[in-house]
């Protein structure tokens, strides 16, 4: 199993998380996509993203399970089939890599990126089979992932393309997504509502995503 992750993860995912740097808790965000998004890799989707070492961010879609178990990805590793959750599809960057979000008090290894209090998203492959072996079902396992270049993902949101909410680790690991999209897009609308409109909200949500990142952001 090790060396059938190993093949699977890519140079590009190193070279965007590692080394993991020191951040705050608490860092992570719900990316709530605009219903006028077309494009089909992120049309009516919901992200969690936090800030990367690169000074970008990077992040996995929550909503979008396939239809294949670990265990059916890799039918002679026992303890993958274990795994209840189907994988899930994170991304377009390393559509052949396997990332998981992983629940845990501690970082499950070195490379993982910390989003928020008790949640990880791990890259590397002996990470991964780790956590498979020991605590299969405290993750949650993507195939690829999001990034974003410095500057990118506030440009993003500038432009309208995204909502912003706060992440919550039950959100992130809810069983049933099939509605998560329409749900967390009201949830936004009626926060825009009470919080005021225009380039007031903006400048708020902006200056939150500012927040997020260990660099300041730089224009594309």
């Amino acid at each position: 199993m090790k060396q059938v992750l190993r093949s699977l993860v890519l140079l590009a995912a190193f070279a965007l998380v590692a080394p993991a740097l020191a951040q705050s808790q608490e860092d992570a965000i719900l990316l709530v996509a605009h219903p006028a998004f077309r494009d089909l890799e992120y049309r009516q989707t919901v992200l969690i993203a936090a800030p990367a070492p690169n000074g970008g961010h990077v992040g996995v879609i929550l909503n979008r399970p396939t239809r294949r178990s670990l265990g059916s990805l890799f039918p002679e590793h026992e303890p993958s089939k274990k795994v209840v959750d189907p994988v899930y599809y994170g991304g377009p960057f390393s559509r052949g890599a396997l990332v998981a979000l992983v629940r845990s008090d501690q970082s499950p290894g070195a490379g993982s990126v910390p989003l928020m209090k008790d949640l990880y998203l791990a890259f590397r492959a002996n990470i991964i089979d780790h956590v498979i072996e020991s605590t299969p079902n405290e993750a949650r396992y993507f195939v690829g992932y999001v990034g974003w270049r410095p500057g990118e993902l506030r440009s993003e949101i500038e432009r309208g393309l995204w909502s912003v909410l706060d992440a919550d680790i039950d959100m992130v690991f809810r069983k049933d997504t099939e509605g998560l999209w329409e749900e967390l897009l009201q949830s936004s609308r009626r926060i825009r509502a009470d919080s005021g409109t225009g380039s007031e909200f903006l400048g708020l949500r902006l200056a939150a995503i500012r927040s997020l990142s260990p660099n300041p952001f730089v224009g594309r």
